[in-house]
C-alpha cells in the first residue's frame, strides 16, 4: 500500500511539473525588436502591418513586404479596405495562451495581420479561371491589413455584389460567415420559428439578425437601449436590454439562441429554449487562461443536464459562404453595418476599440487611401 501511495505521489508530482512547464512555456513572451523589412534589398515592396511579438495594439508595426507573384491557382488582389474582428487582437495578444500553440510560442510564427479584405484583382495565375484582372472582389485571406494579399482561387473570395461598396464588402468574411454557420448549418433554423440573438448590435450580430430575418424568422436581438433602434431596423421585431432585463429569466421561449457573448451558461438559456431547441455559443468571456474558455468548458460539463443541443461554433471560411453572403448582399437582404472606420496608420487605434467590446457594428480599416 505505501508503495501504491508513493507512486500514485510521485506520479502527481510529475502531472503537476508538466503542467508548470507548459504554462511557463506558453504565457512567455519574447522582447519585441524593432521594425525589420521583410523583403530582400532590390525587389518591389509594399506596406503592410505585421507583429514580431505578442501585446498590446502598440505592438503592431509597418513593415515593408515583398510584393507577392500569384501561384498557378491563386488570386493577388489590391486591396482597398479591411475588417477588424477579434480574432485579429486575440492574434496580436496570443490569448488565450492556448492558442500558442497554433500560432507560435513567445512570438508569433506568422506575424502578418488582418484576414477580412475588399479590392480589386492585379492577377492571376495561370491556372485561375473564376477570377480575371480588375474583378472587384472581397473575402478573407491571412494578412489583409496591407496593400495587397494572395488568395487560392478555392479560397473565400467572390465577386463583390455592385450594390455594396468597397467599405462593406471589405468588412463581412469573417462576421457573416460566423452568422450564416451558426443560423443556417449549426442552428437549422426554420422559417417562422424564433431565434434570439444576444450581442445582437456587434459585428456577428448584425450580420445574424438581417440573415435570420431573411430566412423567415422572428427575431429578438439583446443589447443596449441605445442600439434598439438600429437592430429594429435590421429587422428585429423584439429587442432587449439586458441591463434591464435578463433574457434568460423572461416567459417567451426560443427555437434557436445564437450566443456571442456566454454570459448565461447553457442551463440558464436551456430554460428559455423550447424542447427541440439548439444553443450556438459563439466567443465567450475575456482573460489568457480559462476566461475564453468558459463558454465551452460549461457547455460541455453541462450538455448531459440539458434537454436541447448546445454547441460551440468555430467558424471556417469558405467560397461558398462568401457566395451565399454575396447573394444575400446583391439581393439586399444583407447589408453591411459600418460603425467606425480608420485609415490603415491607425490601426493601433482600431484593434483597441475592437478589444474594448464597445464597437458598434463592424471596424472598417481604409487602406487604399490611406498611401
Amino acid at each position: 500500500m505505501r508503495i501504491l501511495k508513493a507512486t500514485f505521489k510521485l506520479v502527481a508530482i510529475l502531472l503537476a511539473a508538466c503542467v508548470l512547464v507548459l504554462a511557463v512555456a506558453i504565457s512567455y513572451n519574447k522582447d519585441c525588436p524593432g521594425p525589420e523589412g521583410l523583403a530582400p534589398p532590390g525587389t518591389e515592396t509594399f506596406t503592410g502591418v505585421s507583429y514580431a511579438c505578442y501585446g498590446p495594439p502598440e505592438v503592431l508595426q509597418f513593415t515593408q513586404m515583398e510584393k507577392p507573384v500569384p501561384g498557378e491557382q491563386e488570386v493577388l488582389v489590391r486591396v482597398h479596405w479591411a475588417g477588424v474582428n477579434p480574432l485579429d487582437w486575440h492574434y496580436m495578444r496570443g490569448s488565450p495562451y492556448l492558442m500558442r500553440l497554433g500560432s507560435g510560442l513567445g512570438s508569433p510564427s506568422d506575424t502578418r495581420m488582418g484576414v477580412d479584405f475588399s479590392g480589386t484583382v492585379e492577377a492571376v495565375g495561370a491556372g485561375v479561371t473564376r477570377f480575371k484582372p480588375g474583378d472587384e472582389v472581397f473575402g478573407g485571406a491571412n494578412g489583409s491589413f496591407a496593400q495587397y494579399v494572395i488568395v487560392k482561387e478555392a479560397g473565400a473570395i467572390a465577386l463583390k455584389p455592385a450594390n455594396i461598396s468597397f467599405a462593406q464588402a471589405g468588412t463581412v468574411a469573417i462576421a457573416g460567415v460566423t452568422a450564416l454557420q451558426a443560423l443556417q448549418e449549426k442552428g437549422q433554423l426554420q422559417p417562422g420559428q424564433k431565434v434570439l440573438i444576444n450581442g445582437a448590435s456587434g459585428g456577428v450580430g448584425t450580420f445574424a439578425v438581417q440573415i435570420a430575418r431573411s430566412m423567415g424568422a422572428e427575431v429578438t436581438g439583446v443589447s443596449s437601449q441605445r442600439n434598439h433602434e438600429l437592430l429594429r431596423s435590421l429587422g428585429a421585431s423584439h429587442v432587449i436590454d439586458y441591463k434591464q432585463q435578463s433574457y434568460a429569466e423572461g416567459d417567451e421561449r426560443y427555437d434557436l439562441i445564437v450566443d456571442m457573448i456566454s454570459n448565461h451558461s447553457p442551463m440558464a438559456n436551456s430554460r428559455v429554449l423550447n424542447p427541440e431547441g439548439r444553443l450556438v455559443m459563439i466567443g465567450g468571456a475575456s482573460g489568457d487562461w480559462v476566461g475564453p474558455l468558459k463558454g465551452p468548458l460549461l457547455a460541455m460539463l453541462q450538455s448531459p443536464m440539458v434537454e436541447q443541443e448546445v454547441i460551440v461554433l468555430m467558424a471556417r471560411l469558405s467560397a461558398e459562404d462568401m457566395e451565399g453572403l454575396a447573394e444575400l448582399m446583391r439581393n439586399g437582404d444583407l447589408t453591411p453595418v459600418i460603425g467606425k472606420t480608420y485609415p490603415l496608420k491607425e490601426i493601433a487605434d482600431a484593434m483597441a476599440l475592437s478589444e474594448s467590446g464597445r464597437a458598434r457594428g463592424k471596424i472598417a480599416i481604409d487602406i487604399m487611401h490611406d498611401e
